[in-house]
């Protein structure tokens, strides 16, 4: 199991991405696999570490030489493992790692890439190339709809272990928005609705990077009130705070977001989710039962006040029965089955003898 460089898995904060590897790798641990997981930081889960960088690089998440450098740390580490220990499969959960598929197939192992982000313009390109060296797992049946022509051999949806996760039934007197500054998260959208709706908003999430100062600036600080609370960067006890506190989360998309972490972790905390449909937001949002689905912003506030009738209990309900993490380690392991039978019928239809019939090769 490879992750990126940049955060700790699971994360102490941001990081969605390590947040889900975390359970999954816990998840196949307890179903009797010997899992691996290759990355930096320190230790959190129950899979053997091997840390291929001296601390995590939180500082330089989005350049590309933590990235190729990354790719090529980790092509020794599988090897030397290979040839030490003995290895099925590598599963990337990295940019630049698939590209050491090729290497990997050399010595009999598959490489299983979960695509954690857009597969649209220049993604597209990319996971194309890849070719069928490369198998891809969806995070959702939209993402894969989006791109039907790469090399899907499964859906997993993203899940959690709900027992890390409060629940609460009385929630306060604010909305909330937890995730990324940026426009495609519709930031602005959130703190127009909450004001709309009269109803506070806490605003918490990563803004870091220069296009998220940028926007924040631009575009959400001009919008904020009095009744608004910028709360900042949540750690994990923070984040579950805030979200089994709030009313409702707000997750007012403008774009094909893969799946939207945030949205089961909200629920499963007994939380509605009000949200803009796109992405996967109706592959995990029942409208009406754990949040409303809206198709334009001006929907939003009304959402805000309809959610009030919703249950805490089947919020958390329909993620226990459709995201725990149990489901996300029967998923993979379904497919990480699959894969090596077809392995081992390749290596076997190599090495079978050739059978002549009446002059023909068989």
């Amino acid at each position: 199991m490879v992750v990126p460089p940049y955060f700790d898995v699971p994360p102490k904060a941001y990081g969605g991405v390590e947040a889900v590897v975390a359970d999954l790798v816990d998840s196949l641990v307890a179903r009797g696999h010997d899992v691996t997981l290759i990355g930096a930081g320190e230790p959190g889960t129950s899979a053997n570490f091997v840390p291929v960088w001296d601390r995590a690089l939180p500082e330089r998440l989005g350049e590309p030489f933590p990235e190729v450098v990354h790719a090529l740390k980790t092509r020794k580490a599988v090897e030397h493992l290979a040839a030490t220990s003995g290895i099925d499969l590598v599963h990337e959960h990295t940019f630049a790692g698939p590209l050491n598929a090729p290497a990997y197939h050399g010595i009999g192992l598959p490489t299983v890439l979960t695509v954690h982000g857009p597969v649209q313009d220049e993604c597209y390109t990319y996971y194309r190339a890849l070719g069928a060296e490369v198998s891809l797992v969806a995070i959702s049946d939209r993402q894969r709809e989006l791109a039907p022509d790469l090399n899907w051999v499964g859906r997993v949806h993203n899940a959690l272990r709900v027992d890390t996760w409060p629940y609460q039934v009385d929630k306060g007197d604010y909305a909330l928005f937890l995730g990324r500054f940026n426009e495609d998260k519709g930031v602005h959208l959130a703190l127009e609705a909450a004001h709309a709706a009269r109803i506070p908003l806490v605003l918490a999430g990563k803004c870091s990077e220069a296009p998220e100062k940028a926007y924040f600036e631009e575009k959400v600080r001009p919008l904020l009130t009095s009744d608004d609370y910028v709360f900042g960067l949540a750690d994990a006890a923070a984040k579950r705070k805030l979200l089994a506190g709030a009313r409702c989360l707000l997750f007012p998309i403008r774009w094909e977001e893969p799946f939207g972490m945030v949205m089961i972790e909200a629920m499963v905390c007994g939380t509605p989710v009000v949200a803009l449909r796109g992405g996967a937001v109706t592959e995990v949002v029942v409208d009406g039962v754990t949040g409303r689905v809206c198709d334009d912003p001006a929907e939003l506030p009304a959402a805000i006040e309809q959610v009030r009738g919703i249950d805490p209990a089947a919020c958390r309900a329909h993620v226990e029965a459709n995201f725990g993490a149990d489901t996300l380690g029967r998923g993979y392991e379904h497919i990480y089955s699959r894969l090596l039978r077809g392995r081992d019928r390749a290596r076997t239809d190599k090495t079978a003898p050739i059978r002549t019939v009446a002059g023909e090769r068989v």
